[in-house]
Order: C-alpha cells, then structure tokens, then sequence
C-alpha cells in the first residue's frame, strides 16, 4: 500500500472502474500454460535446509525483543515507558492496550461525489420521459386546517439516532430527557410545547378568523460546522488529537477514538446533511397544508433567491434566500424539496427566481454583519465570551475528570471536553449517530444547552449592542410589505437597487418567506422587541436560572421559523397581525399599543406604528459605524440590544 493510501484518509477511497470481461479473462489460465496436476504420493518427503537448536532460537528471540524496543523508543521516546497512572490517567483496560493511536486518527475523510466513475454512458437509453406517463388526475389541495382536529406540530427528527445509554460511569437518561433539544441552535427543528411563550393558544387561526396573509422567516436546515468559532469547533479538536497521534491511547468509553475520523465538512447545510434536507420539505409542506384553505395565500419571498408566480397565478410566490452557498444550496439543492413541499411536482415554471448577494460592500437585510462594521469588532461582537468561558470551566469540570482518566499522554483541556460536546450534534446530524453523545450526562447537556444561550444572548439578540440595528433592515422590509407602500429611508442594510424596483421587491403579495441565519433571526425578534424573551434579565456566567426565558433552542435550531400570520376575524375589528415561532405564539405586549389578547393578535395599524417608531429611534451610523465601547462582563449591560448611546 502506498504512502498516500495509508495515511491521506482526507483523500477518500479512489473509485475505479474496470472491464469485466477484461477482468474474466485475467482469471483465465493462458493457453498452453496450465500446470499438471501430480497425483499425491504416499512417500514422505524430507524439508531440506539447515536444522535449528533451541540456543539459536533463543537467541533470535531476543534479538527480535531489543529490535522491537530500539524501534518503539524511536518512535515515541521515553513516554512509552512511564506508568499511565500519572497525571491523572488511568492504565487503559482496552484492546488497545499499551498501543498508541494510528496517525490517521482525526484525521479528514470525505467522499467525494458524484464519484468519477462509473458513469452512465449511454444516458439516452434511460430517459426520465417515455411519453406515457399514466394517468394523473388531481385531487383536492391538502388543508389540514380545515379537516382536522388538532394542529400537526413537529417532534423531532426520525431519521437520527440518540443513544439507548450513556457510557459506563456516566449515567442514565432520565425518562423525560430529549437530547435533541438541548443543543441549543444546533438542535434539530421541534415545535415547542403549546404554552412555552406564555400565550395557550396554538398557530392554527383562532375561533371566527382565518388567514389572509403570511410572511415566512427561516433558518436554513442542519449544516457542517462553520469555517471559524471563537471558542472551540469540531475541525479544531480533529487537528488536535491527529497532531498529537503519536502520543495518545483511549480506552473505555473514549476507546472509539483510537480508530475515530473527522468526516464532516465546511459551511454546507441542508443539501449536505440528511437532517438539513428534510426539514425543508416538511416545513413547505406543513405550510401547503395549513394554509392552502385561505384561498388567496399563495404568495411567498426568499431573500437572496426571489421566486414568485407570474402575475395571472393569484397574487403571486416570492421567495428571497441570501447568496452564500449554504443558503442558495438551499435553494439550489435543497430547493427542489422545499418547493415540492409547497408547490408538489412538478414545479418548474411555476415562478422566477432572483439571486443577491452575501459579500462585504453589498446591502443585504438578512447578512447585515457585512455592511455594519460594529458588527465584526472585537468586544462589540464577541461579548459572550466573558461569560462562556466562564460557565464551561463550570459545568465541565467533572466530565474533564472522567475522561481524563480514559485517556493517556495526552493532557485535556476544558475546551477539548466542549470540543467533544459540539461533535455530538454535528456528527448526529451529518451523519445519523455519534459515539460522542454517550460520553455526557444529562446535567452536562443542559450546561451545554445553557453555554449556546449565552453565546446567542450576548452576540446576536437582546444582551448585545448590535443586535437591534442588524435587524432593522428586515423590519423595515415587513413594513413595506404590510403598507404595500416602498422603503421611505434607505438607512441601514436595505439594498436600494433591488427594494426599489417593484419587480424585484414586489409589494401586494399575501405570502413572502425570507431565508438566512440563527443570528440574523435572533437580530429581528430583538428589533421587533418581543420583549417576553429578555423578561428574565442578562444571563449570568455561574449558574442556569430557573425558568428563564430566553433558549436558543426554542429561538433558533436548526430550520427555525417565524410566522407574521395576517387575520381577518368576525369577532375583531380591523385586520390583524400576530407571531409565531416554531408553532409557538408569542405575546406581543412589548409591542407599543398592542394589546394582551389571549391568541397575541395585535390591529395591524398599531403594529405598524410601533415598529415605525422602532425604525426612527434606530441609528445605523452610531451602532454599526461609531466608535464607542463596552466593557467586558456585567459592568454594562443590555436587555433591548442597543448600542450605548
């Protein structure tokens, strides 16, 4: 085996193809080459060469000993030789006993496709069309809103796995446990319990209403872990234990490790995971089947990809997704499901498509952190680091401890353990499972589920001073689109070339859905002031508090969504407007005007005012351009994601 074949995992297996029938003749003995069989005989015959007695073998023996012992101090030194017992390690009481890790331990693996070969060479003979496609008479569109008795709400991701158990010395699962949901923004998308806002009232229309109008905000599906993080990631730990193979050995519950392999990649989402695509189809199908019924909803936006019907088709589809692979992957690849699930197949000519932007220097509402430069400034940005940094220290502690001692020559750290953490959902969702999930219990995962709060709270919604202006943008958008009248002030990220022209911002439709990322949401629920979020106060470094109420795994997991669903009702004047996340409603009394109503409606009118006056008090120069600071930790604070004035 060559060098390459038995080191370079990150190269992946070469995929070759071969001709069969040159294969079946190489099997053939050549012509006139055959050997004749001997009969056997019953004659013994004498082994010629040199008899050996027992002082030569001893001696080869030895000799074999101190070449084994030359050879493995050159290789790792005078470590092979310490007890295992110091520095916290315990003596491996595995297979791998005594045997270091393989250098190709963390490292990459991909499988690259479409593979090279074999490739179909004679495509023509395998149309997709052979022009007798049956019958195909239509049905009824679906409308569960209207034939069944309960909303459909979404409990989790069928197609992955979470562990049975925990690894020995770790644990049981509690019965009520769902490992899903606390991975914070890396959760798999769920609906959230009917209540969990504060409001009993579910996202199907209250009594005497129905829907005239819906605009659709969303997260892309599961993804790879991003390029960069400040505090660990899963390609960081991969380096790090394939850096150092040559010093370690696992055993017991981290025994997996000594043959483990880093097989995520980069940024990709929903087309590159199996938990990223689905949701994108179950997402556009729910809402094909809880919407359908209110006749004219037809009608939707996607920023960055802008798909809409042509005029004659009702009031149109519009559909806007940001230009960055992961989000026009979703579209471009993950598209497909997402329009099957709302318009069925086939679906091509059934609207346009107009792709912007994400890069530095272009105004883009759902990537505004590339046009605002607070947005990427150190201590302005990143202020969840004080606090992060500080609770893991806490809730890993013990979890460093017992893994530490199934470890040896190689000293872990606290960020190793979070490392391991993270590897868990990103394995699960790429892959099915991930042996890491075993390795926590279920205390550490709510400590884990607790750490991405902090990180979301101080950077992206309401304990951040740029949060606020980061998602006036999309505001600004919504009501435009609520008034049917154009942007008033191009002040902030709103791109002037595209919502000026109604062709490529066209107003009068009755469903928009917009695309982009966890933080982005985040930014728009603290613009919005959807002050039930921030009721319980800045989250502190040292300890979960009891019912708070702010969690990035109800806020933003991965394919998190947001209704602005529009009413009309017999029982209330006047049109009007309530949110919805991820099937929960939220209350909308820090919305100036709006009033406490048991379903979180508020008059349009009223909602619109409010959040005009949000869009006036707003200042992208100062928050996005000026030079004032904040410093670390508790000795400033915010609760509505404004800058410090």
């Amino acid at each position: 085996m060559s060098g390459q074949d038995a080191g370079d995992v990150e190269a992946g297996r070469e995929y070759k193809a071969y001709e069969a029938e040159n294969e079946h003749d190489a099997l053939l003995p050549e012509e006139g080459n055959v050997d004749k069989i001997s009969p056997p005989s019953d004659t013994p015959r004498r082994i010629a060469g040199q008899q050996f007695g027992w002082l030569h073998v001893s001696a080869a023996f030895l000799s074999g000993l101190i070449a084994c012992f030359i050879l493995q101090y050159a290789a790792c030194g005078p470590e092979c030789f310490k007890s295992s017992s110091s520095g916290g390690s315990a003596t491996p009481n595995s297979n791998h006993e005594n045997a270091l890790a393989p250098p190709y331990v963390g490292s990459t693996e991909v499988h690259n496709f479409p593979p090279a070969a074999p490739t179909n060479a004679f495509s023509s003979l395998f149309p997709t069309n052979v022009g007798y496609p049956g019958g195909t008479p239509t049905g009824a569109e679906p409308a569960v809103i209207a034939t069944a008795p309960a909303y459909p709400i979404h409990t989790g991701a069928a197609q992955l796995v979470l562990p049975a158990t925990l690894g020995k010395k770790v644990g049981k699962i509690p019965k009520e446990f769902d490992m899903f949901k606390k991975w914070g923004n890396l959760s798999p998308w769920f609906s959230v319990d009917r209540t969990a806002f504060g409001l009993d009232s579910g996202p199907e229309a209250p009594d005497t209403c129905r829907v005239t109008g819906l605009h659709f905000l969303h997260r892309h599906g599961a993804r790879y872990p991003t390029q960069w993080a400040s505090y660990g990631g899963p390609a960081k730990f991969a380096k790090r234990m394939n850096d150092n193979a040559a010093k370690w050995n696992a055993s017991g519950n981290l025994d997996f490790l000594n043959e483990w392999t880093y097989k995520l990649g980069e940024e990709c989402m929903s087309p590159c995971t199996p938990v990223g695509r689905s949701p994108m189809l179950t997402l556009m199908t729910g809402s094909v089947n809880t919407v359908w019924e209110t006749a004219t909803v037809r009608s939707w936006c996607f920023d960055a990809a802008q798909i809409w019907l042509p005029a004659e088709e009702l009031h149109g589809e519009q559909y806007h997704s940001r230009l960055q692979d992961r989000i026009s992957a979703s579209d471009a690849r993950v598209g497909p499901q997402l329009r099957i699930g709302f318009f069925g197949y086939p679906f091509e000519g059934k609207y346009q498509q107009s792709i912007t932007i994400e890069a530095p220097g272009f105004n883009n509402t759902l990537a505004p952190y590339d046009t605002c430069p607070n947005a990427n400034a150190p201590g302005k940005a990143n202020r969840s680091m004080y606090y992060m940094k500080q609770w893991v220290a806490i809730y890993l502690e013990k979890a460093r401890t017992r893994l530490q001692a199934q470890i040896s020559g190689l000293e872990l750290t606290i960020e190793d353990i979070y490392m391991m953490q993270q590897m868990c959902p990103y394995e699960t969702v790429a892959l099915g499972y991930s042996k890491f999930c075993e390795l926590f219990t279920a205390e550490e995962w709510e400590g884990f589920n607790y750490a991405l709060d902090l990180i979301f709270w101080y950077d992206s919604s309401f304990g951040s001073p740029v949060a606020r202006v980061q998602g006036i943008g999309y505001i600004q958008e919504l009501v435009a689109r609520l008034t049917h009248t154009p942007i008033e002030h191009h002040n902030s990220s709103t791109n002037s070339t595209l919502n000026d022209s109604p062709i490529t911002f066209p107003l009068g439709q009755s469903l928009y859905v917009d695309a982009t990322h966890e933080v982005v949401v985040l930014n728009i629920i603290t613009a919005l002031n959807l002050t039930t979020f921030a009721a319980s106060g800045p989250l502190p470094p040292d300890h979960i508090p009891a019912n708070r109420s702010f969690r990035s795994s109800e806020l933003a997991p991965f394919a998190t969504n947001i209704q602005f669903q529009l009413l009309s009702c017999a029982a209330v004047p006047g049109p009007q407007i309530r949110i919805i996340i991820n099937d929960g409603v939220v209350p909308l009394t820090g919305i100036r005007g709006c009033p406490e109503q048991r379903d979180g409606m508020c008059p349009v009118d009223t909602f619109v005012a409010a959040q005009r006056e949000i869009i006036r008090q707003t200042d992208w120069t100062h928050d996005c351009e000026g030079d004032w600071t904040v410093p670390p930790g508790p000795a400033w604070n915010t609760t509505t994601g404004d800058a410090p004035k």
